[in-house]
């Protein structure tokens, strides 16, 4: 394990990741019997009159393929992202209850696959409430103590990295109840470490939300929330993370039983440094290296 600019104990946000984590979520409680992939919103929501989208089933949330648009228009998504451009407001600050709100009357697309926010946001919240409690308690419940989900600002410590846009200028915290599911989990390495070597050995709960089961995208394969295509001859089995100033990467070669997170507090792509770390780690006669980096 590596760090640069930081210790071992430095919380970054892990963006998207928190979408993997989620599936995790999601495949745990199918398999105790909490839910089944079939459960739709409204029975684990409120969304009574809320029209098409509580008819939404979990299994279709989970592969991206709800038929939900990116964000909610109720949102207003580009007003949003002009006031993060320029002046830098963190454009998901909303309490689940806004966000169901949001949720009001819209439509239902094709079913077919369209990389949803509001998706996983919605999964990560139904899955909670039918284990009774919030989506933060489950994650810690489920996966472990060293993940946060924090709702706002004030929630924020002294070992929360503030990130930095791609020309460097200091980015405010990407922080709310709604968005944790989807983008808003704060990880250290250390915690991603743990978790990573979990996933390797087998240890953590929902690990068949890695295990793909429908086509994302051609020649890419999706399980719950977890994305696996071939790379450089090998089944790779991965996702990203992206906020206003950080960035993130794990991925797993299952069949090779290697793996490598990247965490940066800095808007940059850290992807390619991902597959080429994880290619290099699985490369036959090489010892690999414990299974994390971290820079920024």
């Amino acid at each position: 394990m590596a760090t640069v600019g930081s210790d071992l104990y430095s919380s970054f946000e892990i963006g998207s990741i928190s979408k993997a984590l989620t599936g995790m979520l999601y495949r745990d409680a199918t398999e105790s019997g909490l839910i089944s992939p079939s459960t739709v919103l409204r029975d684990l929501l409120p969304l009574d009159g809320h029209g098409e989208v509580g008819s939404v089933t979990l299994s279709s949330l989970a592969i991206h393929r709800s038929g939900l648009p990116g964000l909610p228009p109720g949102m207003h998504p580009l007003r949003r992202n002009m006031r993060f451009l320029t002046r830098g407001d963190n454009p998901y600050g909303d309490s689940l209850t806004e966000l169901l709100e949001q949720t009001r009357d819209v439509r239902l697309g094709t079913p077919r696959t369209r990389y949803s926010n509001l998706g996983f946001q919605l999964l990560g919240h139904a899955v909670a409430n039918a284990a009774g409690g919030t989506y933060g308690r489950l994650l810690r419940d489920v996966m472990g103590a060293g993940f946060s989900t924090p709702a706002n600002a004030d929630d924020l410590g002294p070992m929360d990295l503030r990130g930095s846009s791609r020309f460097g200028r200091p980015v405010p915290a990407w922080v709310g109840e709604a968005l944790a599911p989807a983008g808003g989990i704060r990880a250290s390495i250390t915690t991603m470490r743990d978790f990573l070597r979990a996933v390797l050995d087998g240890t953590t709960r929902g690990l068949t939300a890695l295990d793909p089961v429908a086509e994302f995208t051609p020649r890419v394969s999706i399980g719950a929330g977890w994305i696996t295509l071939r790379y450089k001859d090998r089944d790779i089995t991965w996702h990203n993370g992206s906020t206003g100033g950080f960035s993130s990467w794990i991925g797993v070669d299952r069949d090779a039983g290697t793996g490598v997170v990247v965490l940066s507090a800095a808007h940059r792509s850290v992807d390619r440094q991902g597959f080429r770390l994880l290619t290099e780690f699985t490369t036959p006669g090489t010892a690999p290296p414990p299974p994390a980096i971290t820079g920024g």
